[in-house]
């Protein structure tokens, strides 16, 4: 700590000032953070305090004001009220924009400002605070809520362009939170499709369609041939399979512990194949839209379609998560395959998509919602599971164990709503819970998971771009 006028330095990286600044230089010892306690992480540091500062109130309207800033340290920052200012000025812009019909769709609108970050290659989303960086899955996910429903179609072409640039043997990137450049998902590269045929479809930009259409049908190209962790299409059934490489979690139930994925999900997992085939039929019509033969696309498109229609429905009225998963084991002259009929939500894509491969049941929809749909969202996995977490509670061990084995995930609530108003049931009363969480937890924003059982106490990140994003696109589409 150095002294400077009014305060101090500290570190070199930021400095204090303010009213009748007094030095002290004392360890307060031992300090125990509760949450990081209940986390399971470390909780004990030592805090220095390096001094005080001091101001008299005496009458209503008073204040002392106390600064801290870092960059240009010899520069006093503008009034805190200045500050306040120009960010309130920012926030009306940002409402203005996004043509918000309510409030709720205002303070939405807002929290998706928040995700949206501009980097030295342009526009990029922060997949949650404080936590997450920059993830392809969750930012192709999210696209349609964070740059469509809010005014920022511009960014969004942007960013388009920039994630396209990244495609390697038919994958988007994943550059995470490692700083490394990873091709490590199934489905995020098929979210990239659904992202550039919303783009097109809300805005008639048909130039980025036109633009973007030779990597798209290298994409399609690439999961033919085959490409990384055995991701290829089945040439007997024209469905995606993936894994079959040890310690990987492809799609986005990808929690591992101690480095062994809690949900493989090798196979055909549902949701993938969902995007598969509506991204055939978004890049047919694309394809269509530039003056090209579609029909290519439309005989994979029709031949997957076919084959969802018939592997995927189970004998209790809801879809298989996964067919042809590896049975870990079995009789001698038993199947080497089997298909895992565990109550889970990412089937809800195989009835939400724009060009999704079934049509809505409402038996089977009333049947899903009735084992996964709580006040926050659809919960990963139905409570009579064997494997079912009520609580993502514990030590990092514990919380990724539970990360998608029953947790609550809020974006869900995006595919559950769409499948509801296509199937014609009400819709009304289901994003009630989610507009009052905007004020529990991280306030004015959506939380990324919360506890299986009641009360649903939000957990994970406080603040979460693909869960206030799909919030939003469901509410804007009433």
């Amino acid at each position: 700590v150095e002294p400077a006028d009014g305060g101090a330095v500290v570190e070199g990286a930021f400095r204090l000032a303010g009213p009748d600044w007094t030095p002290e230089g004392q360890w307060w010892l031992g300090v125990h953070h509760r949450e990081e306690a209940a986390r399971g992480l470390h909780p004990d540091e030592d805090l220095w305090c390096a001094g005080r500062f001091s101001g008299a109130l005496e009458r209503p309207g008073d204040t002392v004001s106390v600064l801290a800033w870092a960059g240009d340290l010899a520069e006093e920052p503008p009034p805190a009220t200045q500050v306040v200012a120009a960010a309130r000025q920012r926030h009306r812009a940002v409402v203005a924009a996004a043509k918000p019909a309510d409030a709720v769709d205002a303070t939405l609108a807002l929290a998706a400002d928040a995700f949206v970050v501009r980097t030295p290659a342009g526009p990029d989303v922060v997949a949650g605070y404080p936590w997450f960086g920059a993830w392809s899955r969750d930012t192709m996910t999210s696209y349609e809520g964070l740059f469509l429903c809010t005014g920022r179609a511009d960014e969004g072409r942007e960013l388009l362009r920039a994630y396209a640039a990244t495609l390697s043997e038919g994958m988007l990137a994943n550059t995470a939170d490692t700083g490394r450049v990873e091709y490590n998902t199934v489905d995020a590269t098929l979210w990239f499709l659904h992202a550039v045929g919303r783009h097109v479809t809300v805005t008639g930009d048909t130039d980025l369609g036109d633009e973007l259409l030779p990597a798209l049908h290298g994409v399609v190209r690439a999961h033919l041939a085959g490409t990384r962790y055995g991701i290829a299409v089945d040439p007997d059934d024209g469905l995606i399979t993936q894994g079959g490489t040890p310690g990987t979690a492809l799609t986005w139930m990808d929690a591992r512990v101690y480095g062994v994925p809690v949900t493989p999900r090798v196979g055909k997992p549902v949701e993938v194949n969902a995007l598969w085939i509506s991204g055939l039929a978004g890049l047919a019509e694309l394809t269509e839209l530039a003056g090209q033969d579609p029909d290519e696309l439309w005989r994979l498109h029709d031949r997957a379609r076919e084959s969802f229609g018939k592997r995927f429905p189970t004998p209790a009225g809801w879809l298989h998560d996964v067919v042809d998963a590896p049975a870990p084991a079995y009789p001698l002259g038993g199947a080497a395959h089997h298909d895992d009929d565990l109550l889970r939500p990412n089937q809800l894509l195989a009835w939400s998509l724009p060009y999704a491969p079934l049509e809505p049941d409402p038996v089977a929809l009333r049947r899903v919602a009735a084992g996964l749909f709580t006040p926050l969202g659809p919960r990963s996995l139905a409570p009579d599971a064997p494997e079912f977490a009520p609580r993502h509670r514990g030590g990092p061990a514990e919380r990724d164990g539970a990360y998608h084995q029953g947790t609550v995930w809020p974006w869900l609530v995006g595919p559950f709503v769409e499948a509801y108003r296509r199937a014609g049931l009400p819709t009304d009363d289901l994003l009630v819970g989610l507009v009052g969480h905007l004020g529990e937890f991280g306030l004015g924003s959506v939380s990324e998971t919360a506890d299986a059982t009641a009360p649903h106490a939000a957990t994970g990140c406080p603040f979460q771009a693909w869960s206030v994003a799909e919030l939003l696109r469901v509410r804007r589409a009433r």
